[in-house]
């Protein structure tokens, strides 16, 4: 099993990212097409923003994806995650598995966090089993959305 681990996002992995992305159509039918000023001013309002933390999944120096957290409470001890993979040739591989369980440590023993939110379109079964197998319960659905929730 390969190791993967978290590295502080910079400019360069977030482009390169953006570069190589392919949307999963188990999340959108919209094509995405990089665009370098669009990604850029994209990434300077993610690293802005002091309750996000934002990361690039490596795997023996290959970039294989990005995760991070958004609307971190430190109040509540709470935040939201995010996680995307850069193509379906990283899929099913226990990336995003091992990502989720690192940034879950971090939360924790970082942050201080207690609780993760998370949610995941219907259609994306793979994504929905990813979160039970890292411990995160089902709450609830909407329209668009299932939810989840991970008491740390």
């Amino acid at each position: 099993m390969q190791e993967v681990i978290l590295v502080a996002i910079t400019p360069d992995l977030w482009h390169k990212f953006h570069k190589s992305y392919i949307v999963d159509p188990a999340m959108s039918d919209i094509p995405y097409t990089y665009n370098y000023e669009k990604c850029h001013k994209h990434y300077i309002s993610r690293i802005s923003d002091p309750k996000r933390r934002e990361f690039a999944i490596m795997s023996d120096s290959e970039l294989v994806g990005l995760i991070g957290l958004k609307r971190i409470n430190e109040e509540s001890g709470q935040a939201e995650f995010g996680i995307a993979l850069v193509d379906d040739s990283v899929k099913g591989r226990g990336f995003g598995t091992r990502a989720i369980g690192l940034l879950i440590s971090y939360a924790k023993d970082e942050l201080n966090l207690n609780t993760i939110l998370a949610d995941s379109v219907h259609r994306n079964t793979r994504s929905q089993h990813v979160l039970e197998k890292n411990g995160f319960a089902y709450t609830h659905e909407d329209t668009n959305f299932k939810f989840y929730k991970l008491i740390l």
